[in-house]
């Protein structure tokens, strides 16, 4: 008796792999998991006499939902395809697919559609360096605008004698201001860029006395929806907490 496709996945590759009914094709919930810790999906499906191994393109609006930029570079999207020639699948209108053919290995094809999509996924840690530094750039010219006399990379000495880089020092009239930049491309790494700035502001907390005490100020690069309100909360009482999607409360904060 002939075995279905979730019969040859389970005995083939494990109980890791489930196969459930979605449709017109079967939805293979694998091990592997994105950098932010969603599961990695694919799906199988027959279509004119063909077998299918595929993940309908999620892997690509994973990284999209991941980047400030709605377009793959050049570089990036012949990374992408270096990696489908690898792995001995396809590239094609974003999705990562794989055909079975004829005494073709089913899990064999599971494996390297998996594979494919991981190494796809992890193109995510070339981006959040890139992310980070254009929103500083935005923001470089948002005070260039307004004409906010700053500095960039600022150096301070906390009081543990560590030497913090700040991303902005600004000086209006009233008041100067340390800005920290919170920008991350996933809710994996978010935390740990909350919990850095949260470091770096109670050890510089020294600089907020004296007659020219300086104002601190938690930027959070809030274009992606990757923050959860116990982030905002962490740096509230040691920083006035600012949105970049809301730059003229944030130029308020700095002229205050």
């Amino acid at each position: 008796m002939k075995q279905s496709p979730c019969e040859i996945i389970t005995h083939t590759l494990g109980a890791l792999f489930t196969c459930s009914k979605v449709k017109n094709y079967i939805r293979i919930r694998t091990p592997f998991l994105y950098p932010d810790g969603d599961v990695i999906d694919l799906f199988y499906l027959e279509q004119d006499g063909v077998s299918t191994v595929t993940d309908f393109g999620e892997t690509l609006r994973w990284l999209k939902m991941q980047s400030l930029s709605i377009k793959r570079s050049p570089r990036q999207l012949k990374l992408i395809e270096d990696i489908c020639m690898n792995h001995g699948i396809e590239f094609y209108k974003g999705m990562l697919s794989a055909r079975i053919k004829e005494g073709d290995d089913l899990a064999k094809a599971v494996m390297r559609v998996s594979q494919g999509a991981l190494r796809t996924a992890d193109l995510w840690f070339t981006l959040r360096t890139r992310a980070i530094e254009s929103t500083s750039e935005e923001i470089e010219l948002f005070f260039d605008e307004k004409e906010i006399p700053f500095e960039r990379n600022q150096s301070a000495a906390g009081r543990s004698g560590k030497i913090w880089r700040v991303d902005f020092h600004t000086r209006m009239p009233r008041r100067s201001s340390l800005v920290y930049i919170l920008s991350s491309g996933s809710r994996a790494a978010s935390r740990g860029v909350v919990e850095h700035v949260v470091t770096a502001w109670y050890d510089l907390s020294n600089l907020k006395f004296g007659p020219e005490g300086l104002q601190f100020v938690s930027l959070f690069d809030d274009t992606l929806d990757i923050w959860i309100p116990e982030d905002f909360k962490l740096l509230q009482d040691l920083s006035t907490v600012a949105r970049w999607t809301k730059p003229d409360e944030f130029l308020e904060i700095l002229a205050a």
